[in-house]
């Protein structure tokens, strides 16, 4: 059995899953995710021999009948998804428990260590975690997971070995719906915006057009819900803007500015890019993963605020394999420089792609960890399946 929240967390569990089938040629997975989108995703890419479903509440007398019903012989939870009820049941039932591609950002790790208490002895239960970092180990140490049980295996969604190389070929494809003189266009491009940063890209792709009079601009809001706010703002803009749907539709578009109004196919979008910039990272804290515009092939760039991935975002700035901007000026400038300058821009990509190459092999370390746990002999195939293992 596997839990993963959302889009992203699916993403990683349908590439560990991929990675343990090729161990264990009969196994056969259940894949519980939280989210409409994630639900979404995982229907749409996974295989006949993986079961998607929502999660079940957890709450003790629910998660006992989801037990019984899916009867699964090991839980493996993606990032974060440590539930209480979830572990102790698995635990009561001699099911090990493994928290894979195991995240703790700053702001879990402190409201964690605040409630160690509480949840020091959930976390004690768990089988084995695969840290992404080796200096993540002593922070779970802290949390109450015995050392032993941690391995730093490296991150599988940084992974580019744990990719199926046919999928992502076809996803690193641009958009039909664009001619050629479309895609040879110079490409802005905001990945996963929030509040306020559209507004700021669209005021210095304004003041870019002077000079560059053939670049486009493309926003991707992290949250699709926020179209018609974003419309709104940039309406009071002199810029002309189209939804990515209307464009899918039309076939074609004479807009300044392209919004995302799907999701799930971000990775294709960044194909037209020039350059990116990772949203939640200069009006929000936290920032958007930097990795699927790397694995595109563009050069990124983001804000000051990126604590969601700091290890990775240090790492790629002191590799010169990411440019971070501190304020709206200094993106202006980056922007133009890159702009301008295509070696500095497949410079950025090949020194990101090499800092991204020390997790190469972290799906296939994780699966060989998972596969030496077995199957407990007290867990059957789950119902909603099969009676092969799961």
């Amino acid at each position: 059995m596997l839990h993963a929240v959302s889009v992203g967390e699916v993403n990683i569990a349908l590439k560990l899953a991929h990675s343990l089938r090729a161990l264990e040629s009969e196994l056969r997975c259940v894949l519980t995710t939280t989210t409409t989108t994630g639900f979404a995703l995982a229907n749409k890419n996974a295989p006949p021999w993986i079961e998607v479903m929502y999660t079940p509440l957890d709450y003790w007398p629910i998660m006992r009948r989801a037990f019984f019903v899916i009867r699964p012989a090991r839980i493996a939870l993606v990032e974060a998804e440590v539930w209480p009820n979830l572990v102790a049941c698995a635990h009561q039932r001699g099911i090990p428990t493994i928290l894979v591609n195991a995240r703790l950002s700053p702001r879990s790790e402190r409201r964690f260590r605040r409630f160690r208490f509480f949840v020091a002895p959930t976390f004690r239960l768990l089988d084995l975690v695969c840290a992404q970092e080796p200096e993540d180990v002593d922070r779970w140490v802290a949390l109450g997971v015995a050392r032993d049980r941690i391995r730093a295996v490296g991150s599988i969604k940084y992974d580019p070995d744990g990719r199926d190389q046919t999928s992502e070929a076809k996803a690193n494809q641009p958009p039909t719906n664009f001619s050629n003189a479309d895609r040879e266009r110079p490409v802005l491009f905001g990945g996963s915006t929030h509040r306020g940063e559209e507004e700021i890209l669209a005021t210095i792709f304004l003041r870019l057009r002077q000079q560059f009079p053939s670049l486009r601009l493309f926003i991707a809001p992290r949250h699709v819900e926020r179209l018609r706010e974003i419309r709104a703002h940039l309406a009071a803009l002199p810029i002309r803007v189209n939804l990515a749907s209307e464009v899918w539709i039309n076939r074609a578009s004479d807009a300044d500015c392209i919004v995302l109004d799907t999701t799930g196919e971000l990775q294709r979008w960044y194909a037209i890019a020039t350059i990116v910039f990772m949203g939640k990272s200069l009006t929000a804290h936290g920032g958007q993963n930097p990795v699927e515009p790397i694995m595109a092939g563009k050069p990124v760039v983001f804000g000051p605020h990126m604590e969601n991935f700091r290890t990775l975002a240090k790492t790629l700035v002191l590799k010169k394999g990411a440019i971070q901007i501190e304020d709206i000026d200094s993106l202006e400038r980056t922007i133009i420089g890159l702009l301008q300058d295509s070696q500095m821009r497949q410079r950025l990509v090949q020194s990101a792609r090499e800092v991204l190459s020390r997790h190469e092999g972290a799906t296939a370390r994780a699966a060989a960890l998972i596969h030496e746990l077995g199957w407990s002999p007290v867990a059957t195939a789950p119902r909603a399946v099969s009676d092969d293992r799961a």
